[in-house]
């Protein structure tokens, strides 16, 4: 009787669980590219998918093309839209022009598959001022080759692709070198005269806004960049139907119309393409988080990726630490090894943890745990092998054996010193943390990202000072911490230890 109530319990429980799976649509990542067009483009792709009744997962504002393709290589994304001359140039690396059967053809090797175009070109141009444009007369590319002092600036990622600056470069013969900028900031700076030529989208917002001037690619460096959604091959094919709900319905001038009303009249990008899709018939109940929404979400992400690598970087460092303080041999190159994590910059850490751990939180987790070891390890040994060896001896004549007076003098006397350590280490972690949005990490970097994308200095300003009081907090949190775990007398000696000698 009980073995057949269990089996009846059981196989309700497992119809009830097929009901519930069958009731569930898997979840689909949609990323984008770190600039408002590609966030846009994404966002509508996204929209599409959760009118169907799917789970969207966002992975918007990652770095350049090769890490948002790596990841849709590498299943961490599932779509995002990309541009045929892009793919040429950057992904498949071709100096020939390609038809659009070419690229579709070539990527289907790579396991992608290429959508129907959406309509629209955006390309790269040369753009300057009209001021100085009415007082040079430029109107060409190629004139520019005239005017050797002009001041050049262009994206990051201009500045190093195939089809960017340096074959442009020879191509025209420009005598210019050029400094890199962030995009957004490039359009502020050209305005203010700041700067004189930068990289521009054709269907770039702030062309008319701000009366630039596209020059003429007369010598046909550019290829055509024509808009693509491209999809994981293995998606099923439902989904790939409903991520082709903008196919050619986007031309050159919407798609200005949709940057200009992000950029110039600071609409939410969800809110832009909610509106658009409802002309495609697409009615999205897609509600767009209010920015206090946003910025406690990210807080808890922020918080979540520092506290995970700080408490095992804690962890490791101790552990490390106590193995190898007195073994000089041993613990020097330890330290060292730590210090040259320290010596590589934050965002080439992030950027090299991608290959190994895709995007998202780990990537950002394993940065942030290694350049937290150095301060912890560093303090950890210098306190332990440095304590008095007065008080040792003493230890050792009242019959302490190595552990007991590890535990009871050693530790003990170098917990301030231990605590400085971590305390250094959470304010790195808290920092560098903002950096994790760049690989889709989340955090409050997502905010300053996305105000440097936007132009949008109040949001750099709320991701910027909710990080720095967070730091503030936590090294406030610490110090009560250790008030109460360090000894009284141990905490007065180590101040006056620490106070200056005043002659």
């Amino acid at each position: 009787m009980k073995s057949l109530v269990l089996l009846i319990l059981a196989s309700v429980l497992i119809v009830v669980t097929a009901i519930a799976g069958c009731g569930q649509k898997e979840t689909y990542v949609i990323g984008s590219k770190q600039h408002t067009e590609s966030h846009i483009l994404g966002e509508l792709l996204a929209q599409t998918l959760e009118t169907a009744g799917y789970t969207v997962d966002r992975k918007f504002n990652l770095g350049g093309t090769k890490i948002v393709f790596n990841a849709l290589e590498q299943g961490d994304i599932h779509a995002y839209a990309e541009y045929s001359g892009t793919i040429q140039e950057v992904i498949l690396q071709e100096t020939r022009t390609l038809t659009l059967d070419e690229i579709t053809a070539a990527l289907a090797k790579l396991g992608i598959q290429t959508l129907e175009p959406l309509g629209f070109n955006n390309s790269y141009a040369m753009g300057i001022h009209e001021d100085l444009a009415t007082e040079t007369g430029l109107s060409k590319v190629s004139e520019l080759a005239n005017y050797p002092d002009l001041r050049f600036y262009f994206s990051h990622e201009f500045l190093e692709r195939d089809d960017g600056y340096p074959s442009m470069r020879a191509h025209y013969g420009l005598p210019q070198s050029a400094d890199g900028i962030e995009h957004a900031l490039a359009l502020r700076a050209i305005v203010a005269r700041e700067i004189d030529v930068t990289d521009l989208y054709t269907t770039d917002a702030e062309i008319d806004h701000f009366n630039l001037v596209v020059l003429e690619d007369d010598l046909e460096f550019f290829p055509k960049y024509l808009a693509i959604p491209i999809v994981r091959s293995d998606l099923p094919q439902e989904v790939k139907q409903l991520l082709n709900v903008a196919a050619n319905a986007l031309s050159d001038t919407t798609m200005a119309g949709l940057n200009y009303k992000v950029h110039i009249e600071e609409q939410p990008i969800s809110d832009v393409a909610k509106e658009f899709l409802a002309t495609l018939n697409v009615r999205s109940t897609h509600e767009t988080t209010t920015l206090f929404d946003k910025l406690v979400e990210r807080t808890i992400e922020h918080l979540y990726l520092a506290g995970i690598a700080l408490f095992a970087a804690t962890l490791v460092a101790l552990s490390i630490s106590i193995a190898v303080y007195s073994i000089p041999w041993l613990s020097k190159p330890i330290a060292y090894v730590a210090g040259l994590l320290q010596t590589i910059p934050s965002l080439a850490l992030l950027a090299l943890m991608v290959p190994l751990f895709g995007i998202g939180k780990l990537p950002a987790i394993v940065a942030l745990f290694l350049y937290s070891l150095l301060p912890i390890i560093r303090t950890t040994v210098t306190a332990l092998s440095t304590v008095d060896p007065v008080l040792l001896q003493v230890a050792e004549g009242l019959g302490y054996t190595r552990t007991q007076s590890l535990v009871h003098v050693k530790l003990p006397l170098s917990m301030p010193a231990i605590f400085a350590g971590i305390r250094i280490s959470a304010i790195i972690c808290i920092g560098t943390a903002t950096l994790a949005a760049f690989i889709g990490g989340g955090g409050l970097g997502d905010l300053i990202f996305q105000g440097l994308q936007l132009d949008d200095t109040r949001l750099i300003l709320i991701g910027a000072a909710s990080a720095a009081l967070m730091a503030i907090i936590v090294e406030l949190l610490f110090e009560g911490v250790e008030k109460l775990i360090i000894p009284g007398h141990i905490a007065a000696a180590n101040k006056i230890s620490n106070e200056p000698v005043v002659a």
